[in-house]
């Protein structure tokens, strides 16, 4: 039975030194990383599907390869708050990991939004980073009716005081909130759009990358058709709200991504909720997967 340091091997034999090399550009350790293709992940996933314990060794070996496989395989659900902080501690430097495998998880747990709100406040950017793509992933999974209205409104204030002064990814990720609001929210699809108009341009340092930030009003325009064509959230397409545009893909994921299907967490998500499904790339980036 495959155990963390047997998975660890077999991992570092599937890397590509160009895959690393890509990484390396997007601020991610050379050391911390192996450059495992998402589909090579998949297959051991299938293999130690369900085994908790094993997904939680895999994350705490710090290696980026192995925390995504263990974000594919952990149930979120299962997790105590203290497991999701320390995951969210420990993607400093990794934006894949507290982009998406830290939401991943922390949605599928009753204690997401409070940790979300806590880690939206963090001084540590890349906390920060998984507080609001965690908060956006609850947009896009829980019915409105559920959802703290005024607070999220109060949040999309808070983005439009802040955006321009925050943390490069932390920008990144606010803008993605604003888009997943007028996305998921009916009630604040309007304010949603007001907010995003209000924050215009967001430019940030994306590293050695031709990667952008997507402007938030062309996001909301090009997909609002579809997103108030169906009554139910599950029928609207599933976005990547920090996605932003990049002429260059990285595998396991997008530096940004969660590659063509659903991501902020929302590939995984998909997965598991019936009222997921996956949406078109081309209506929210141009930015193609790699090795998916």
């Amino acid at each position: 039975m495959p155990n963390s340091q047997s998975i660890l091997a077999g991992l570092q034999a599937k890397g590509s030194q160009k895959a690393r090399a890509t990484y390396a550009r997007h601020g991610i350790p050379l050391e911390r990383s192996y450059g495992v293709s998402v589909a090579d992940l998949k297959v051991i996933a299938k293999k130690i599907k369900g085994r908790q314990a094993l997904a939680l060794e895999l994350y705490e070996t710090g290696i980026m390869d192995a925390m995504y496989l263990a974000g594919m395989v952990a149930s979120g659900a299962l997790m105590s708050r203290s497991q999701l902080q320390f995951w969210a501690d420990g993607s400093g430097g990794m934006t894949m990991i507290a982009e998406y495998t830290v939401p991943w998880v922390t949605v599928e747990n009753p204690e997401a939004r409070t940790l979300a709100t806590q880690w939206i406040d963090s001084p540590r950017p890349h906390v920060a980073t998984s507080g609001w793509c965690s908060y956006a992933g609850l947009l896009a999974t829980q019915p409105d009716s559920t959802l703290d209205l005024a607070e999220i409104e109060s949040l999309l204030d808070s983005v439009v005081r802040r955006i321009h002064t925050a943390p490069n990814r932390v920008r990144l990720t606010m803008n993605g909130f604003v888009i997943a609001v007028a996305a998921y929210v009916k009630p604040l699809h309007t304010a949603a759009q007001a907010a995003a108009h209000k924050i215009g341009v967001v430019t940030a340092d994306m590293g050695d990358t031709d990667c952008q930030i997507r402007l938030a009003t062309e996001a909301i325009a090009k997909g609002r058709s579809r997103w108030q064509s169906g009554p139910e959230k599950e029928n609207h397409p599933l976005l990547i709200p920090s996605r932003p545009a990049c002429s260059s893909s990285i595998s396991p994921i997008s530096i940004a991504t969660f590659p063509s299907a659903p991501s902020i967490g929302l590939r995984k998500m998909a997965r598991k909720s019936a009222k997921m499904r996956p949406f078109t790339a081309s209506e929210i980036t141009s930015h193609p997967p790699l090795n998916e």
